[in-house]
């Protein structure tokens, strides 16, 4: 039974549709991992184990009764701390919502419900979703699967490192500015990040509206597309005789390399040289757009941030990380025609990246500049936090910026990544041109 907590999710429900695996015992594997894990505590925010036996065993009824409602019925997965759960508490990962719990379930945790998704429980996550490290020491901050002296990874931390350890068969985060890659980067995990406002956010917490996007962390591309069509509730996308041969991207030589450290050049370089060796056309590019948007992004996150949240913020700024809690505040820097101004920015330089990039299958570039810090360094120093923090999304935030669908896939060196960047709404062909990168890479 170990085993199965180390497959793909999309293998897990191929086996119980084969009547190999029951989602009783499957179920209650993982929380009994969970319960018994070192870091058990230290990832989950809390289970939702009533819930999830009870679901599990409709599953196991669907399955015996030749009823099942796809590929994942019966398979267990986490979710973040911002995805409503009735009856359970949901607080964004943040002390300023302690004890609040909601009446109904968020549109996609509902959708993957009814699609048979059992719901372990809760993942930590960073406060209000705003920072790309994952630490967190108002609430708890998880390890990174390849360092447990380091971070795993923000927001999304805890979804990241439910997968990563073996305690979840996937988990669902959220991506404003890199929550889902950064975490998915540095635990080896593939990463989906969405197009805003293709996947409801109906009922989960927001940091930032304007950029929010919900996504998997999972163990395969596979995976990744079968959860996203849950998330939705409609069918997954085929994946089969995805070719690379055909294939064309381009290397975007910009910012996203500068600073960046000897390990995820490395692995970046080595994924890059697979790709063309499998048959690929890369083409190195410098696109202007992306230089001149990156400056944008205090005038856009920020501001919008910290005006969702500001009533809450300052009726209690001591229950928040300083480092945090600046971050929010520093949106009252920049005035109203300062917002807009960036957007309008935004919006042409964002037309003028798609014209670039129309011909390309994928841009790719590291996901991650750098490692991941170790948490006692972070504790220590507020401006390394802050230092650190800002490296750590960089590479992401362009992804953000630019209105994108983006996945990102291990290198095969640790905690490194590659990017694959695809025009908005493209998130199937997207998934296509990752399983044949998927294949190439291993």
């Amino acid at each position: 039974m170990q085993d199965w907590l180390w497959m793909t999710a999309s293998d897990l429900g191929r086996k119980i549709g084969a009547g190999e695996i029951d989602p009783v015992d499957l179920t209650h594997t993982y929380l009994n991992a969970i319960e018994t894990h070192d870091f058990g505590d230290r990832i989950y925010a809390r289970l939702t184990a009533d819930r999830a036996i009870a679901e599990a065993t409709a599953a196991s009824e669907r399955a015996k009764s030749g009823f099942r409602l796809g590929l994942l019925d019966g398979v267990p997965i986490s979710w973040k701390d911002l995805f409503d759960t009735a009856g359970t508490a949901t607080e964004h990962g943040s002390a300023l919502l302690k004890n609040r719990v909601p009446n109904n379930d968020a549109r996609v945790l509902a959708n993957a419900t009814s699609s048979g998704l059992v719901c372990l429980g809760k993942t930590h996550q960073t406060e209000l979703a705003f920072s790309g490290l994952g630490y967190n020491p108002v609430t708890a901050s998880p390890p990174c699967r390849n360092d447990h002296d380091a971070v795993a990874g923000g927001s999304s931390s805890g979804a990241a490192t439910s997968v990563a350890f073996g305690l979840a068969a996937a988990g669902i985060g959220s991506d404003t500015g890199g929550s889902v890659r950064v975490p998915s980067v540095w635990n080896d995990l593939v990463g989906l990040k969405t197009t805003a406002g293709r996947v409801s956010c109906d009922g989960v917490l927001p940091l930032c509206a304007s950029f929010d996007t919900i996504g998997p962390l999972t163990r395969s591309v596979e995976d990744a597309a079968e959860i996203l069509a849950v998330l939705e509730g409609r069918k997954a996308p085929d994946l089969s005789g995805a070719d690379i041969q055909n294939l064309k991207f381009a290397v975007c030589e910009s910012v996203a390399f500068e600073g960046a450290e000897d390990p995820v050049v490395a692995g970046f370089s080595s994924a890059v040289d697979r790709i063309e060796a499998a048959g690929a056309t890369v083409q190195r590019i410098t696109v202007p757009s992306v230089e001149e948007a990156l400056p944008l992004s205090g005038a856009l996150f920020a501001p919008e941030a910290y005006a969702t949240w500001a009533a809450e913020i300052e009726a209690n700024p001591d229950a928040m990380f300083q480092a945090v809690r600046e971050r929010f505040q520093g949106g009252m820097e920049f005035s109203a025609v300062d917002h807009i101004k960036a957007w309008q920015k935004l919006r042409e330089l964002r037309h003028q990246y798609l014209a670039q990039t129309l011909e390309f299958d994928a841009v790719l570039v590291p996901t991650c500049p750098i490692m991941p810090p170790k948490l006692a360094a972070l504790a220590g120093d507020l401006d390394y936090f802050t230092e650190r923090n800002l490296m750590a999304l960089r590479n992401t935030r362009i992804g953000n910026l630019m209105g994108l669908a983006v996945l990102t896939l291990p290198t095969g060196l640790p905690s490194t990544g590659v990017s694959l960047m695809g025009a908005p709404m493209t998130e199937d062909c997207l998934l296509r041109v990752g399983s044949a990168v998927e294949r190439a890479l291993s």
